[in-house]
């Protein structure tokens, strides 16, 4: 695992704070003196607290001091340097440690001039769970026949996994292939437990029905230890077994089991041969191609695991010609030992860096560009296991490569035509509103949007447009209480207040002093919310009480039978509402931003309403309250919403409620 900041006692963080009475240069010009000629790593942070840029270092004086040493003019390493206000250390005991932090705070600190991909969802694996029974296993249960399922989280040692895979469908189709060859099981254990006659996947030789005996439990194991094999690519060996168990049995003269071993032979060898298996001595490979154009970049990921090719996954990195430019920079000295790397080779080394920091990384990785000995070094030491990478392969490895960078190239020019379309909206939006951002990439845009069901669990939603997409990172739910049920005037009011107001005191406090606090938020360009004239004039009376800026507040209006592309835009500060036709650019980005303040709203009434209806509440958590005595309250009363409308003498009618009890359940729901 990466070595992180408090592993590394030989000497600890180097905070180095400017001074109000020295000059930022001049300060971290006699800061940086006193720096130890060690490896570790060093991040630049700017006056507002923000990250600049995290490094690593061989010799951090000799590193850090070069930044300092020259004029670097109107270069990307100019500007970071002439906002640096201060800087950390760290010291470490290796290059390769340093290597490992520097990722590591690379993915924490998210900086402006380093190459960074951002983390995606956990990749699913194949699990197998239970045991693997024996031939003289006891009853029949699920526990004692492993299961085939999809899963995606933290392994259990007491499973078996394999993986990852690159999405969810490779998965189901490794599945479908262990019912297809192996007839394994997918039910779970209580569906499996109380079974009384095989179900329609065994009808359809899907499942050999080991719930109701129709296999044996040693019959069973070895076809578990037969799929594990295939899974890890052996399947040249399972093959072999399955015919020398298929020729015993008819030389035994037991047909019918020979005869489900020949279909068995039969249904793998036509997937050895989908699979096109030519080289089964690559077991676990990564194949990873880079593409870039345009100002961004691609790396495509593709998986092979137990020797089949199982798809490949998209990945684009940000900040991709920031940090191209600083590095450029870095190695732009007539004396310096090696050139710069090209910006492939630096998008490449920092996915290889930051992807496997946290994923499994195979013993072997099949690149379009070079990768640094260094780096691998660091990811063997930290794996456990020799990574090796080959950047000019041969026969079926380059024939993978080759289909990698064919697929990074079509999803990084699908990806510049989206980008080059919603750009236009933006552009066609802030046209359209006369609006000023500081430009068009920084655009915020905030929708807020008011859901509940005749008044029950009311939830405020909060989206955010900016960077030309939903930042579904920064959406916020805010549960609404203490209003009249249905008042969504009183509700748009409340998730207003709670959004802005100490927003708004801090910035008046800014303007007196003239002193804006480290971490401080900026008000969007734009605020938007999803109604007419009631809703705005509300989010008018909210900003005029905060004393902020009214032109800032458009409402959506539906139009006429809610038909999306009829919408109005309702003003705050007294401009006529404005339609700006179906066809508008600017119209469909609104749109499409108050559709997603909508549904995130919806889902997140739903659930909290779900909560209330489904599982009772606090019911079950007031003593003395079992699921028998909560089954008759929700019975008698309809649901949880009943029971707190109902009295203390209505509750003690329900049987086994005493008095007491029914006092206490008033109290809890009150």
């Amino acid at each position: 695992m990466p070595v992180l900041p408090d592993s590394n006692p030989p000497e600890p963080t180097v905070p180095v704070e400017t001074s109000s009475s020295l000059t930022p240069p001049e300060q971290l010009l006699s800061d940086v003196a006193r720096l130890p000629a060690l490896p570790g790593v060093y991040r630049y942070f700017d006056g507002s607290g923000a990250v600049l840029y995290v490094g690593k270092a061989v010799n951090l004086k000799k590193r850090v001091s070069s930044y300092f040493q020259k004029n670097h003019g109107g270069t990307r390493i100019g500007h970071m340097v002439s906002k640096i206000a201060r800087m950390e250390t760290t010291v470490v005991r290796s290059e390769a440690e340093a290597l490992l932090l520097e990722n590591n705070l690379i993915k924490t600190l998210n900086p402006k001039y380093n190459i960074l991909f951002r983390d995606d969802k956990s990749y699913p694996y194949l699990k197998m769970t239970g045991v693997v029974p024996c031939a003289n296993a006891a009853p029949i249960s699920g526990s004692a026949f492993s299961r085939v399922s999809y899963y995606r989280g933290a392994v259990e040692k007491k499973h078996r996994y394999f993986g990852p895979y690159p999405n969810a469908l490779a998965v189901k189709e490794a599945i479908l292939l262990m019912q297809k060859v192996f007839r394994l099981r997918t039910c779970e254990d209580p569906v499996f437990n109380n079974r009384t006659r095989p179900c329609l996947l065994y009808q359809i030789k899907r499942c050999s029905a080991p719930c109701v005996g129709h296999i044996s439990a040693s019959d069973y194991a070895q076809d578990v230890i037969n799929a594990e094999r295939f899974l890890r690519g052996d399947a040249r060996q399972v093959m072999d077994v399955l015919e020398a168990r298929m020729m015993a049995h008819a030389q035994a003269l037991e047909f019918e089991q020979a005869a489900e071993l020949r279909n068995q032979v039969s249904a793998l060898s036509n997937v050895l041969h989908q699979q096109s298996v030519d080289n089964v001595s690559d077991r676990d490979v990564d194949i990873l191609a880079v593409k870039v154009q345009g100002g961004r970049a691609c790396v495509n990921l593709a998986m092979v695991r137990g020797g089949r090719h199982l798809g490949d996954r998209p990945y684009f990195p940000v900040h991709v010609e920031d940090a191209a430019g600083i590095h450029h920079d870095e190695h732009d000295d007539p004396q310096a030992a090696q050139p710069a790397p090209s910006v492939e080779a630096q998008v490449l080394e920092a996915f290889v860096a930051q992807h496997y920091l946290n994923v499994p990384v195979p013993p072997s990785l099949v690149v379009s560009q070079p990768v640094d000995k260094g780096l691998l070094k660091a990811l063997s030491i930290q794996s456990g296991v020799k990574v090796t990478a080959v950047h000019q392969p041969r026969e079926q490895r380059r024939l993978w490569l080759e289909m990698a960078q064919t697929n990074a190239a079509l999803q990084l020019t699908r990806l510049l035509s989206e980008e080059g379309s919603q750009q236009a909206r933006t552009r066609a939006l802030v046209d359209a509103l006369d609006l000023a951002p500081a430009s068009l990439e920084e655009l915020r845009v905030e929708c807020f949007d008011i859901s509940h069901t005749a008044g029950e669990a009311t939830q405020a939603s909060c989206v955010v447009f900016h960077h030309h997409k939903m930042q579904n990172t920064e959406y916020r739910r805010y549960g609404i209480d203490g209003i009249a049920p249905g008042d969504d005037y009183a509700a748009m009011r409340q998730v207003l207040m709670r959004r802005y107001g100490k927003l708004a005191e801090t910035l008046q406090e800014a303007q007196k002093t003239g002193l804006t606090p480290a971490g401080t938020g900026c008000l969007p360009d734009l605020v938007l919310v999803d109604g007419g004239k009631g809703q705005v004039s509300m989010a008018r009376e909210v900003f005029g009480q905060l004393g902020l800026d009214l032109s800032l507040i458009v409402g959506v209006e539906k139009g006429e039978a809610r038909k999306v592309g009829l919408e109005e835009l309702v003003f705050a500060d007294g401009r006529e509402k404005v339609y700006l036709g179906k066809d508008s650019a600017a119209l469909m980005l609104v749109a499409q931003i108050r559709d997603e303040a909508h549904r995130f709203a919806i889902t997140g009434m739903r659930a909290q309403r779900a909560k209330v209806r489904v599982d009772g509440g606090k019911l079950e958590e007031i003593p003395g309250i079992g699921p028998k005595r909560r089954a008759k309250l929700l019975q008698r009363f309809g649901g949880v919403r009943g029971v707190a409308l109902a009295g203390v003498e209505d509750i003690a009618t329900v049987e086994g409620i005493s008095h007491e009890l029914a006092e206490e359940i008033y109290r809890a729901l009150h």
